[in-house]
């Protein structure tokens, strides 16, 4: 009978064991809160959900609560609130453009003072450097690049055919993009337009189009610092007039502005036969096509040219070291070229760094779907996107002077010279 009472006894303290043990695993697991710029619902947030789960299977003591927060303005717009309310997120995903609006409000930590081994500065230096242009300032480096895109032209192949245009040949040049728009375009008998050669959007992001078009005239739009625009340039002038021209002049666009969320849609239901558009949008598009379509560089007029886009991981200042420890490791964990890789073939951003496209599952995808390559490849042709201190007033200034521009209520000089002199207001005092 002692036996058994012993060995019930020691038993029970096995078990009583293993659960002070549970619970002292619990008291110490870090918990982190991470803003991320979707809307709740769809296949991007299942993926997403997928891949914190898999790290919380590999790190049991650390738990990632993702929350959606809406478009890239609406994550901005929610951190920072969080960030006055003194309950900013740990870490989020925010246009790689925020920088220096992030680091004005000393919002952020450069993931330089969270490194130390060579292993972590290897992986810090393994993104594509085109896409870190917008992630480092100052010497250091701010954000590291996880959803990023470049601008993309998606053409309805079909359409090519029908009007007697090589499917494989899309436009190369602008000259060939109006050429060949125009013969994209089909009215019906009453002379109304059901198909448009090209839509570009005007609303959302156009100072991010406005960014290839500009590049592609040889021009910028800012300098390194994010203290200077340049958007009274002739360069940059002669980019809003051809944009403009495209509707007014060419009829190959409708005239005014063009609905960055409707795009899309547009393009799918054959209402345009070429858009502008986020790489992001290639899965989407691969799946819900029914006909088919392509997907090319940019069109020249002195060069090719697109601005990277899209948002970084950024690990915020006010959290504990365990915190930005457990932080740094989600980050990195999340950027693996398999997981890069996962990610790419998933959504249609691109590959962030150039070991992912060495993967045997991305190697796969690119040779089965080659559309897969083409921002990978215009990267060499690709500049920062426009950045600079108080990034939301100055999209606002330039965006305004886009549309003023595309919708005649003043021309695209007046609109250009109106927005540099207010930029210039705004940007004076940090130089």
């Amino acid at each position: 009978m002692n036996k058994v009472r012993s060995k019930t006894r020691s038993v029970a303290m096995v078990f009583l064991g293993l659960f002070l043990l549970s619970l002292s695993t619990l008291a110490v697991a870090t918990e982190l809160t991470m803003f991320y710029p979707v809307a709740v619902g769809g296949a991007l947030t299942k993926l997403v959900d997928k891949l914190v789960q898999d790290f919380e299977a590999e790190n049991p003591g650390i738990t990632v609560k993702a929350i959606y927060s809406g478009n890239y303005s609406d994550t901005m717009t929610k951190a920072m609130t969080a960030l006055k309310g003194g309950n900013p997120p740990h870490l989020s995903v925010i246009l790689s453009t925020e920088i220096f609006t992030l680091i004005d409000n000393d919002a952020i930590l450069p993931f330089d003072d969270l490194i130390s081994t060579p292993e972590e500065k290897k992986w810090l230096d393994s993104f594509y450097p085109a896409l870190m242009e917008n992630a480092r300032t100052g010497g250091k480096t701010w954000s590291v690049p996880f959803q990023r895109s470049t601008i993309v032209m998606y053409y309805n192949k079909d359409a090519f055919r029908e009007a007697g245009l090589d499917p494989d040949a899309p436009p190369a040049t602008w000259d060939e993009l109006v050429a060949m728009g125009k013969k994209l375009v089909v009215k019906n008998n009453a002379g109304k337009v059901t198909r448009w050669g090209l839509e570009i959007p005007s609303t959302g992001y156009p100072y991010w189009m406005f960014g290839a078009l500009a590049r592609q005239n040889s021009e910028v739009l800012m300098n390194g610092d994010g203290t200077k625009t340049y958007f009274d340039k002739p360069g940059v002038v002669q980019a809003l007039e051809f944009w403009k021209s495209l509707g007014k002049d060419h009829s190959i666009m409708p005239s005014g502005t063009i609905e960055w969320g409707t795009l899309r849609t547009d393009f799918l239901e054959q209402k345009t036969a070429i858009m502008w558009h986020s790489t992001g949008n290639l899965t989407a598009v691969k799946k819900n096509a029914t006909f088919d379509f392509g997907v090319a560089m940019l069109p020249a007029k002195k060069e090719r040219g697109t601005p990277t886009g899209g948002g970084n991981f950024y690990i915020f200042k006010k959290t504990t070291p365990e915190e930005r420890a457990a932080a740094l490791k989600f980050i990195k964990w999340m950027t693996q070229p398999v997981r890069t890789a996962q990610w790419s073939i998933g959504t249609g951003y691109m590959g962030t760094r150039p070991d992912a496209y060495e993967t045997a599952e991305l190697k796969a995808y690119v040779k089965s779907f080659p559309p897969a390559a083409v921002a990978r490849d215009q990267l060499k042709y690709a500049t920062a996107e426009l950045s600079v201190h108080e990034n939301g007033r100055v999209y606002k200034i330039l965006n305004d002077a886009i549309q003023s521009a595309l919708t005649d209520a003043k021309s695209p000089e007046k609109a250009l010279k109106d927005a540099q002199k207010q930029a210039e207001r705004i940007l004076r005092r940090y130089r």
